[in-house]
C-alpha cells in the first residue's frame, strides 16, 4: 500500500538555487543528528549518501523522513542496471529523486529515467566519470530532470582565471540546453562556500555539499556558509515557523 508519510505533497525543485546535503555516513546515529542540526529551510535538499544506502538499504530513506517529513530526498543508488526495480525501491520508500550512472548503457538509462517519471520522482544523471557528457545526453532519447556535473579535478584552475573558473564542471548552460527548459543542473566535487557563487555564475542550480557539513563540529553553522550566498526562501511563512523550536504546538 501507500506509505504513511506519502500523504505529503511531492515537493517540486521550481525555484533553484538548492544546497544539496550529501549524508556520505554508514552511521545512523550520526545521520539522524546531522538532519536535526541542518537549517529547515526549502533550498536544503537530503541526500541519503550511497554509504548510507548499501549499508542500511533503501529504508533509511524513510528513516530520513522521520527525521525531516517535508524534505525532499535524494538516493543516491548510482544505478547501472535494473534500474527499474531500484527505482521503484527508492520510490516506495518516499524517495523524491534517484541518482542513476550516466555510465550505464543508454537502455538501462532511459528505462530508469522512465520508472522516474512513472512514479512522479526525478530522475538525476550522475556524470562522474563520463568522458562527453553533451555526447552522452544527445545520444539518450529520454533526457533526466537533473543532470549531475563533478568538478574536472585533473583541471588546475588558477584562482586567477575566472574564465577556467567557471568552466571547472563543463559549460553548464550548453549541457542544461539539451535537457529542455525545466532541466537542473547540480555540481559537485569538493565544493566549499567560497566556489558556490562561481557555480552560480556558470549556470547551476543545486550545490551539492559533503564533507564540509557532515564533517563540521557545527553542522548548522557549516551549512549556513553556504546558504548565505543562496536567495532568501519564497515561502516567508516558513521561515517564521523556523524561528518556532516545536511546530507541532502550533498544530494544537
Amino acid at each position: 500500500g501507500t506509505h504513511p508519510i506519502m500523504g505529503f505533497k511531492a515537493m517540486k525543485l521550481w525555484n533553484p538555487p538548492y544546497l544539496q546535503v550529501a549524508l556520505d555516513l554508514d552511521n545512523e546515529e550520526k545521520m539522524r543528528s546531522i538532519i536535526r542540526d541542518l537549517p529547515k529551510r526549502e533550498r536544503v535538499l537530503i541526500e541519503a549518501g550511497t554509504p548510507l544506502v548499501k549499508k542500511f538499504g533503501v529504508e533509511i530513506i524513510s528513516k530520513i523522513r522521520e527525521e525531516r517529513p517535508g524534505a525532499f530526498i535524494i538516493a543516491d543508488l548510482k544505478t547501472l542496471d535494473v534500474g527499474r526495480v531500484e527505482v521503484k525501491m527508492a520510490a516506495d520508500e518516499t524517495a523524491d529523486a534517484v541518482a542513476i550512472s550516466g555510465l550505464g548503457t543508454d537502455e538501462s538509462i532511459e528505462n530508469a529515467i522512465h520508472e522516474c517519471s512513472k512514479q512522479g520522482i526525478y530522475s538525476i544523471l550522475d556524470m562522474m566519470n563520463v568522458e562527453d557528457i553533451p555526447g552522452k545526453l544527445d545520444q539518450i532519447k529520454l533526457k533526466p530532470n537533473i543532470v549531475l556535473l563533478h568538478r574536472n579535478i585533473d583541471l588546475e584552475t588558477r584562482d586567477d582565471d575566472p574564465e577556467a573558473q567557471l568552466k571547472q564542471w563543463g559549460n553548464i548552460k550548453d549541457i542544461k540546453a539539451k535537457l529542455g527548459e525545466k532541466g537542473l543542473a547540480a555540481v559537485a566535487g569538493g565544493i566549499t562556500p567560497d566556489k558556490v557563487k562561481i557555480a552560480l555564475d556558470a549556470g547551476a542550480d543545486i550545490i551539492i555539499a559533503g564533507r564540509y557539513i557532515i564533517g563540521s563540529s557545527d553542522v548548522r553553522r557549516a551549512a549556513d556558509d553556504f546558504l548565505r550566498y543562496l536567495p532568501q526562501d519564497s515561502d516567508t511563512m516558513r521561515v517564521a515557523l523556523d524561528e518556532d523550536e516545536n511546530l507541532n504546538d502550533l498544530k494544537k
